[in-house]
């Protein structure tokens, strides 16, 4: 089986390459090539995790070598794959979710002249991640994680006849290049620390390192993880990614790019176990995102960007868990696959609002769609009740044990962190029921749009709402299948550990306080937009409201800080090259010039004024030679 391993990555490569370089012939059938190689790399996930369902516990980790990529003395990399738990994971997770994906995009992406290459792209992105999840060593991690950046950028401005879109696809791409630094400078110190990038010797070697170099590596870790997940301070670039096509986003957030970085932390948890103070910084930097993507979602009136903030928060809890180390890994993955079933759920659903409401994406134009538009209605519900916790549904267990694990990191931070992710709770229940009411509830509020065209809202094609149906079914079930038995725990504990902790808190205290704070932020969002009329215009708000509107002033402290940093940084280094470099170099040239010039004075050709010259010096010595001998 361990031969199979390749072909995950091969098929939607070989998609790729045949759909971008087999040109306009393949335009009528690019579409379903596209989802046929997906979905074969989704077939041969299943029978390999047939295959290691039949295999013991310590026994399902299985190795492919394709061939030695730099063959340098003392420097040796191999193009090798390692699927384990953790990786098999990921893998049914991209290829399946990604396959559902492809499904609802040959719907969506009917009438769009470039549909063949958007499939190429969807498959590049596919493959990308696969390698990604699937190398053995981080410099081959390193070309998947590249590579997932490359797709982001073609997909994310797709739609490059749009200014908007062409600019949040390179902001995407220039952020993500930030965090792309810190994984280079982690491999490289990886290298000079342990003499290798196989994660297999790095991992077995952790213990022969100093703290402080752990430290180092996990930091650069977090900082690229920073980039792919869009936490703080690297986030800004997920709200504008919304420019691209809606299948585009639900692959984003769901299946691929964001989760990337939870992937490189759990990956990396022997470097991180080794490194307590990385691993709080790991906390701190899951905690403060929580609570920025669910403010940012509050306000946003535009149904996609409001999602963005949620997966923003969303990721913010599994990278607060994963920070938690061994009492939180396990949870921290557990979330990522049931946030990838609602997520998609979510975003696709926002997609088939769209595709009957005209492309428009404010929510403040919508309203009673659940009359019209009923399969959305009741599978983007499902995914709003998942998200938000409600009990039996998958993010009730999954959300509730990251709750239960902060609180089990015991003492000061264990209750800070609890209280984090319990207040992050209601607030994902306030904002989450604020996009249900004003996109499905109250009147009708559609405008005609820019060109007067009124909008006559319908349900999508089958082809749109089937892979809904499948993803409300995962965000119904898969928590609870999970669960059952610590399915899920027993999974993935031979690869990530597992401890329990000490939690001063039991976990009925910790169900029932979710409870508690998800009814108050679903009772508030009912307060504010179920019971008054919603104005078409959103008013003024506090400031805090103006302010989750302009991303809490993310993209304005990066544009001071960084943009206008920068400039000053230019311009000093301009004035000293002129002042300075320039000066000493000139200064240099004109003096030798000066000096030459003077010199030059000497040499006039005329045989008389070489003859005083001669006499004069022979004079000069002569009456030195006088003046010594009378001394």
């Amino acid at each position: 089986m361990e031969n199979l391993i390749a072909l995950l990555i091969a098929a939607p490569l070989l998609g790729a390459a045949v759909l971008l370089c087999g040109g306009r012939r393949l335009d009528k059938a690019g579409h379903w090539l596209g989802t046929l190689f997906a979905a074969a790399s989704f077939g041969i996930g299943v029978a390999l995790f047939t295959d290691m369902l039949g295999r013991a516990a310590d026994d399902r980790t299985l190795s492919q070598k394709l061939y030695t990529w730099i063959p340098v003395e003392g420097f040796q990399a191999d193009v090798a794959f390692q699927l384990d738990q953790l990786s098999m994971t990921f893998v049914l997770l991209i290829s399946g979710v990604g396959t559902l994906i492809h499904v609802y995009s040959i719907g969506y992406m009917e009438h769009d002249e470039r549909r063949r290459r958007f499939f190429g792209y969807l498959n590049l992105f596919l493959a990308a991640m696969l390698l990604l999840v699937l190398a053995d060593n981080y410099l081959l991690l390193y070309v998947g994680w590249e590579g997932v950046g490359l797709a982001s950028y073609l997909l994310i401005g797709f739609w490059q006849h749009k200014s908007s879109a062409a600019t949040a696809a390179k902001k995407a791409f220039l952020v993500n290049r930030v965090g792309d630094m810190g994984l280079s400078i982690a491999i490289m110190l990886l290298f000079t620390t342990f003499g290798t990038f196989a994660f297999g010797p790095v991992f077995a070697s952790v213990g022969n390192a100093t703290e402080g170099k752990l430290t180092a590596i996990a930091l650069m870790l977090l900082l690229a993880a920073c980039g792919k997940s869009a936490q703080v301070p690297l986030q800004s670039w997920l709200g504008d990614a919304m420019e691209g096509p809606t299948p585009v986003s639900a692959l984003i957030h769901a299946a691929t790019m964001v989760t990337a970085g939870v992937y490189l932390i759990v990956r990396s948890a022997a470097v991180f176990n080794g490194a307590p103070d990385a691993q709080l910084v790991v906390t701190v930097v899951g905690a403060v995102t929580l609570l920025f993507g669910a403010i940012v979602g509050c306000a946003k009136d535009d149904i996609k960007k409001a999602l963005a903030g949620s997966t923003m928060s969303q990721i913010g809890y599994m990278i607060l868990a994963a920070g938690l180390g061994p009492i939180g890994y396990v949870f921290a993955i557990m979330h990522l696959v049931t946030h990838g079933f609602f997520k998609a759920g979510l975003f696709l659903g926002a997609g088939s609002v769209m595709h009957g409401m005209n492309d428009e994406v404010d929510m403040r134009k919508y309203g009673a769609l659940r009359k019209f538009m009923p399969v959305t209605f009741v599978t983007f519900g499902l995914g709003y009740l998942a998200i938000i916790g409600f009990p039996g549904l998958s993010g009730f267990f999954s959300k509730d044990m990251i709750i239960e694990a902060a609180f089990a990191k015991g003492g000061t931070q264990g209750w800070i962190l609890g209280g984090v992710t319990l207040l992050g709770a209601g607030i994902t229940a306030f904002y989450m029921t604020r996009v249900m009411l004003l996109t499905f509830f109250g009147e009708k509020r559609w405008q005609p749009d820019a060109a007067g065209h009124e909008p006559h809202p319908h349900e999508s094609p089958k082809s749109m709402t089937v892979p809904m149906v499948i993803l409300a079914f995962g965000s119904v079930f898969a928590g609870a299948f999970f669960e059952i038995g610590e399915r899920f725990l027993k999974w993935l504990e031979p690869v990530t550990g597992y401890e329990h902790g000490n939690s001063p808190v039991s976990a009925m205290a910790v169900t029932a306080s979710t409870m508690v704070v998800l009814v108050v932020g679903v009772g508030i969002a009912w307060s504010m937009y179920g019971r008054r009329p919603v104005p078409v215009l959103a008013p003024r708000g506090s400031l805090l409201t103006r302010a989750a509107r302009r991303d809490l002033f993310q993209d304005d402290f990066n544009h001071v800080v960084l943009v206008r940093g920068g400039e000053h940084l230019t311009r000093s280094l301009v004035y000293v090259d002129h002042s300075l470099v320039d000066g000493v170099v000139n200064g240099t040239a004109a003096s030798v010039g000066g000096l030459s010039g003077r010199l030059r004075k000497l040499q006039n050709g005329y045989a008389r004024s070489y003859a005083v010259s001669m006499f004069g010096g022979t004079a000069i010595l002569i009456a030195a030679t006088l003046l010594m001998r009378a001394v």
